[in-house]
């Protein structure tokens, strides 16, 4: 139990945990004895991102201003320092957040073993503070707050100079735990009695149901001494969480009829009975109203347009919902909070690529708190299957299954329904699907699934991923990615379909050899007698390779060799002679509409004329060797193998 000196002033935003504060504060200014690690964990709802926000309060310098600091607890109050990093690992992956965490230290890393040797290497200790690790990941059944914990914080913690404070997942904490060292880390669960604030609870209710605070008038809140009792009242009842005193506080603020004070009975100990004693005193059953909320708590992303609240209801249900929607609205809001859903859409580099994108001011509903999700979908008969109802009712709202015109949430979002469903394999057959959907949730959806149930387009796609993720371009260039992956993979049918959508892609794919060693690439023509020269791509690889011809002086050992292929027809053309090739001149590659400019690790084709750029490459492997034909076919090799791009049109944009 915490206790606190009357004579003090409680945090403003917290209003009590003083115990919690005073272990925070030591941690913070490194007190001796204080552990170098402190995961705050608890029951879902017991306040630790309430409880990390005030005291973040007071790590902030110019926050710390506006707190009565000379009124509180001295050993509540960590030392005026810097702000420690706080990397917030919503909605990321373990890696995005890895990244985040590099970007704020300014780190010059290439991979993530680099991020955690430089963070060692850093003169000053590194202070880290992690909220919300149960939020980590863009889908969640992908279960990304384990990868969080075991790919990045576990190397942090082994890390001597990094100081660590993190919201964690109770099981995660001890899982996290068991790898270091007695006394480098301490868990504070606030659902413990050390750390548990009954009296701020008490505290917390009667604040919230004053009307000074906006509560409305109503007689147990304008009288000091019915609000008073009420308030004590329902923070006994809530035990340890401050989300069942919110709970309860909305569910009588907002449907206040039928409510007796003087019943203590009819106030709730957990989530669930705060669900089903609201449900029961508005006259409806309890399960209606978990099935009205059951595609909130089975929702994806920010949250669930309103739009298809109703749909996905009946869906769940298997009846029809819409007339306990539409009258429902009481019923169900002291459980749910209305969001913007401007930020749902992402920005893509083709203005107006998606006329779905238009609606980006529509309402998106989630529930209040994710304990709340966990007690819905907790009481479902089968997750699984209300999941594959859901996901059919997402698929039939696509318009002749075209995904370009799909609803943003329908398109970005399926992935997460159908990989909880069990469905997922069965939907990545769909090349519009992979152009359209946004890659960060459906790369986390496709890795989730077990490599051994992807079909071959899948597995493109899941190869093809990391760069789609990384560079973040528009669908006509996540299209031009996937279709060049498709004929790596030997899937033209694939790539074909990508170029049947209706974008303008800035290349077609005319071929590739999975061939490795190239170091030289070049263009060129081989006459025959009598008919036109054949255009031929010239790769120096080495000794060896099949069906090269080795270069070198008669009598010694090569090591190099010639290969030449057709650059228009996906052909080896073994019989050759190289010597008899002829490449473009000086003046004929000058003449030239298109030209080439190359990187270490990008190419850039522009047009000679007005000297804009007609589009750009980059690759997840070094190129290393590039031509460009004078009629405009882009011949390229990496470590991967070779292929030969024809550029088509003028959008300028990224590519491998």
């Amino acid at each position: 139990m915490t206790s606190s000196a009357e004579d003090y002033a409680p945090h403003p935003h917290i209003g009590g945990r003083t115990a919690v504060l005073r272990a925070l504060a030591a941690w913070r200014g490194a007190a001796p004895g204080a552990p170098r690690v402190v995961l705050l964990t608890g029951d879902s709802g017991s306040g630790c991102s309430r409880l990390l926000t005030g005291f973040l309060m007071l790590c902030e310098p110019e926050y710390r201003k506006r707190l009565p600091l000379d009124e509180m607890d001295p050993s509540t109050v960590p030392p005026d320092l810097p702000a420690p990093a706080v990397p917030a690992p919503a909605g990321l992956t373990a890696a995005q957040f890895l990244w985040l965490l590099a970007d704020h230290y300014e780190l010059a890393a290439g991979d993530t073993e680099e991020v955690f040797a430089e963070l060692a290497a850093l003169d000053e200790p590194v202070t880290v503070v992690v909220p919300d690790v149960d939020r980590a990941g863009p889908v969640r059944a992908a279960d990304e707050p384990a990868r969080l914990v075991r790919e990045v914080l576990a190397p942090l913690t082994a890390i001597g100079t990094v100081r660590l404070l993190a919201e964690v997942p109770r099981a995660l904490a001890a899982e996290l735990v068991g790898s270091l060292a007695p006394g480098t880390v301490q868990i504070i669960d606030l659902d413990a009695p050390q750390w548990a604030d009954p009296d701020g609870l008490v505290l917390h209710a009667q604040a919230a149901l004053d009307p000074e605070f906006g509560a409305p008038g109503l007689p147990f809140t304008v009288v000091p001494s019915a609000r008073l009792a009420l308030g004590a009242a329902i923070g006994r009842r809530a035990g340890t969480s401050p989300l069942v005193v919110q709970l309860a506080v909305n569910g009588v603020l907002m449907a206040p009829e039928g409510f007796d004070p003087a019943d203590e009975s009819r106030l709730p100990t957990s989530v669930g009975e705060a669900l089903d004693l609201h449900a029961e005193r508005l006259g409806t059953d309890p399960l209606t109203l978990r099935l009205m909320l059951a595609p909130l708590a089975l929702a994806e992303g920010a949250g669930l347009p309103v739009q298809l609240w109703t749909r996905l209801a009946n869906a769940v249900a298997g009846q029809d919902m819409s007339q306990v929607i539409a009258g429902g609205m009481l019923l169900a809001a002291p459980f749910v909070q209305p969001e913007d859903g401007s930020e749902e859409h992402r920005s893509d580099e083709d203005a107006g690529e998606r006329e779905a994108d238009a609606d980006g001011g529509r309402t998106l509903l989630r529930l209040l708190h994710p304990a709340v999700a966990d007690e819905i979908r907790a009481g479902l008969p089968d997750v699984r299957a209300a999941q594959s109802r859901i996901a059919m009712a997402l698929l039939e709202t696509v318009p002749e299954q075209d995904w370009s015109k799909a609803d943003p949430y329908v398109r970005d979002h399926i992935a997460g329904h159908t990989l909880e469903a069990g469905l997922l394999p069965q939907l990545l057959t769909d090349p519009g699907l992979f152009v359209h959907a946004d890659p960060v949730p459906l790369r986390a959806a496709v890795e989730a699934t077990p490599v051994g149930e992807l079909d071959a387009p899948a597995r493109t796609y899941m190869r093809t991923a990391p760069l789609l993720t990384r560079t973040q371009v528009s669908a006509t260039m996540r299209a031009a990615l996937l279709e060049t992956g498709f004929v790596e993979d030997g899937l033209p049918e694939y790539a074909d379909a990508i170029h049947r959508l209706g974008l303008d892609l800035p290349w077609r794919t005319l071929w590739s050899l999975p061939v490795s060693g190239v170091s030289a690439v070049t263009v060129g023509s081989l006459p025959r007698p009598g008919e036109p020269a054949v255009p031929v791509a010239v790769l120096v690889v080495p000794a060896g390779t099949p069906g090269a011809r080795p270069v070198g002086a008669p009598g010694k050992e090569a090591d190099s060799a010639v290969l030449v292929h057709g650059l228009i027809q996906p052909e080896l053309l073994g019989d050759a002679e190289p010597g008899q090739i002829m490449r473009p001149s000086e003046d004929e590659r000058a003449a030239a509409p298109l030209g080439l400019s190359r990187g270490a690790d990008y190419l850039r084709v522009w047009d000679r004329a007005s000297q804009e750029m007609v589009t750009a490459l980059i690759s997840d492997t070094p190129f290393t060797a590039a031509d460009l034909s004078p009629d405009g076919i882009l011949l390229l090799a990496t470590e991967r193998g070779v292929k030969a791009l024809r550029v088509l049109a003028g959008g300028a944009g990224l590519a491998s």
